[in-house]
C-alpha cells in the first residue's frame, strides 16, 4: 500500500510540474561539429577496420574483385550476392526463407557508407535483402565506395534514415566475442571474416 501511495505521488509531481503543465516547447540540445585531424578518410578507415578483425581491398574492377574474392576463398561452393556487380552462386532476391542461407559460405552486400573513426559499415534491409544474409553466411564480402566514407559517427548518424528501412545495422568487422576467459574469438554469432573491397557502383553492372 505504501508503494502504491508513493508512486502515486511521484506522477502527480510529474503531472503537475511546471515543466508538464507548461505550453512553450523544449528545445533539444544542439551536437557541435567536433574538428578533427585532416587525416585521409579512406586510411584511417582501412587502419581501424583491420583493427577490428576485417580487412581492405583496393580492387579497382569487377574482374579484380571476382579475382580476390576467387583467391581469398577458394573453397566456397555457396556464394549469395545481394549486389549486381558480382553473381556468385545464388541471388539472395530468390530466398524465399531465411533458413535457406544456412549452407553459405560467401555472403556479398554493398554498404551505404562507412566511418572513419571506427572502421564501420551501414547496412539496411534494402541493402542485404535478406537480413538473415549478414549473419548467416560463413564469411562476408562488403562493397563499399571510398567516396562514401564519413569521418566520424557523428556524421553517420546524419545521415541514418531509419524512417525509410525496417532494420538498419552499423556492422564492424567480423562476429568476435570475448567473454569467454578474456580470449579473443571471431566468428562465435556471425561471420567468421570480413572482406572489404573498394568499388564504386559499377552502373553497367545491371546483372542479376
Amino acid at each position: 500500500m505504501e508503494t502504491t501511495r508513493s508512486r502515486a505521488a511521484i506522477l502527480n509531481a510529474i503531472r503537475y510540474s511546471n515543466l508538464f503543465l507548461s505550453k512553450q516547447e523544449l528545445e533539444l540540445p544542439q551536437i557541435p561539429v567536433f574538428q578533427r585531424a585532416d587525416n585521409p578518410l579512406k586510411l584511417e578507415f582501412e587502419v581501424h577496420l583491420q583493427k577490428a578483425g576485417g580487412a581492405a581491398h583496393d580492387v579497382g574492377s569487377v574482374a579484380v574483385a571476382e579475382a580476390t574474392l576467387k583467391a581469398l576463398h577458394p573453397g566456397a561452393k555457396v556464394i549469395c550476392s545481394a549486389v549486381p556487380e558480382i553473381i556468385g552462386t545464388r541471388r539472395v532476391s530468390e530466398v524465399n526463407d531465411p533458413h535457406e542461407l544456412a549452407d553459405v559460405d560467401v555472403g556479398i552486400v554493398r554498404a551505404q557508407f562507412g566511418v572513419a573513426e571506427s572502421g564501420a559499415v551501414w547496412l539496411t534491409q534494402e541493402d542485404l535483402i535478406v537480413d538473415a544474409l549478414g549473419f548467416l553466411s560463413q564469411h562476408l564480402i562488403v562493397l563499399l565506395d571510398p567516396n562514401e566514407i564519413v569521418s566520424d559517427m557523428h556524421a553517420g548518424y546524419r545521415r541514418v534514415r531509419l524512417d525509410e528501412t525496417a532494420f538498419g545495422c552499423f556492422m564492424m568487422g567480423p562476429s568476435a566475442t570475448a567473454d569467454v576467459e578474456a580470449t579473443l574469438v571471431h566468428g562465435a554469432q556471425g561471420a567468421r571474416s570480413l572482406n572489404l573491397f573498394f568499388l564504386p557502383p559499377v552502373q553497367s553492372a545491371a546483372r542479376t
